[in-house]
């Protein structure tokens, strides 16, 4: 069994996520590619993630996500939003997708019942289901919104953590489209908002694409994603590809086999997974350094991260396990970074990395401030680092 070390997990890490400066891709759909997606639960993050890895602009991803479509935003593994190259959508609708769409539209028909909207919790949601496809269908893409002030059944109100302290009553037309999007059948369209909002407006998966959603099987989904998985973050072990799918064990055990997964000896003594051709050794490369957004798919791609993480989980993830902006210096989390009012990129640094590392941090400091070009970047997921980074700035 061929053994893989941290430090060549690191020089992986830093290839074929094209993170190295002189190593970045050429354009936005090969960044995305690179990591199989990008999170999109906040919308700059798709854009920050696509620059950390290409010397593209806004309105490049732009086009790739509204114009050429190439890169198609799709409710998928954890109920998480993600950006996927288009080519992967058939592989993610009949897998991850497939399983999320399952338990919200279960969990929303019992929620009707129990938020005493109607008795018929599965036949509510099918009826609703159904007057929001046709609505779509006929009038083209709308916001929710417009759809609620459509659709009576959209504008019902449910009781949130009942009895709690943040107890709330919130509008059941979220959970509906959310189970529509997890299904495929809907999408985000056009952003009726700037870079850093998310006001989709919501259209038929056929109308977005020029075509409806076509899901593989199951196996043939999940096999898909675990070989995409295996070629952006391998090697990994069983437990990191079953977090990142939100699958059970025996579908990732499945996936394993049907790639034809090789297993190898992680430093440590754990057992990985690398894909079928990408056994050879890898090199030393330069060092280099990164500034990442919050939920990266570098900072989220694996569960067990002590290779590049090391002792920082309590400075840069929050209590709910959301990794939040990072610094990076030759394979490892070494850092955060924030903004100062007037949009200046500042580091904070929880490692001593020598002149040579603060130096290209802080180069990479500058490209990002020039990008940003005065837009200040505000994430919900406010970790220990930043919250004291936002004190002295």
């Amino acid at each position: 069994m061929r053994s893989i070390s941290d430090d060549e997990r690191r020089a992986r890490l830093a290839l074929r996520h094209a993170l190295v400066p002189a190593r970045r891709v050429g354009d936005v759909v090969s960044a995305v590619e690179a990591m199989t997606c990008l999170h999109a639960t906040e919308p700059a993050s798709v854009y920050l993630s696509a620059f950390a890895r290409a010397e593209v602009s806004r309105t490049d991803i732009d086009k790739a996500l509204y114009d050429e479509r190439s890169v198609v935003k799709q409710l998928a593994m954890r109920r998480t939003v993600f950006a996927f190259p288009r080519s992967l959508l058939p592989a993610v609708w009949g897998s991850a997708a497939d399983r999320v769409a399952g338990q919200q539209r279960a969990q929303l028909a019992k929620d009707v019942v129990k938020g005493g909207i109607a008795d018929d919790g599965p036949g509510w949601v099918e009826a609703t289901t159904s007057d929001v496809l046709a609505m779509l269908t006929s009038r083209g893409p709308m916001t929710t919104m417009q759809l609620r002030g459509e659709i009576p059944s959209l504008d019902a109100r449910h009781t949130v953590a009942g009895g709690k302290a943040y107890t709330a009553t919130v509008p059941i037309a979220p959970r509906v489209l959310t189970t529509l999007a997890a299904e495929g059948v809907i999408l985000r369209g056009a952003n009726d908002g700037g870079w850093k909002t998310s006001r989709p407006l919501w259209t038929t998966t056929e109308t977005w694409l020029g075509e409806p959603a076509t899901p593989l099987k199951p196996d043939e989904g999940y096999a898909a994603l675990v070989s995409s998985w295996l070629r952006t973050f391998g090697p990994g072990t069983e437990a990191d590809i079953v977090w990142w799918l939100g699958a059970t064990k025996a579908a990732v055990r499945q996936a394993i086999v049907d790639v034809g997964a090789v297993e190898v000896s992680l430093e440590g003594g754990t057992t990985g997974w690398v894909h079928a051709d990408d056994t050879d050794g890898v090199a030393g490369i330069e060092p280099w350094g990164a500034l990442l957004p919050a939920l990266d798919p570098t900072t989220m791609g694996w569960k067990e991260r002590a290779f590049y993480l090391g002792p920082h989980t309590a400075h840069v993830f929050d209590s709910n396990g959301n990794g939040g902006p990072t610094a990076w210096w030759d394979g490892r989390i070494v850092g955060g970074w924030h903004q100062r009012d007037d949009g200046e990129v500042v580091v904070e640094l929880i490692d001593d990395i020598g002149a040579d590392g603060s130096s290209a941090l802080d180069v990479e400091a500058a490209r990002l401030t020039r990008w940003l070009a005065g837009d200040v970047v505000n994430t919900i997921y406010q970790t220990p680092l930043i919250r004291e980074l936002r004190k002295r700035t």
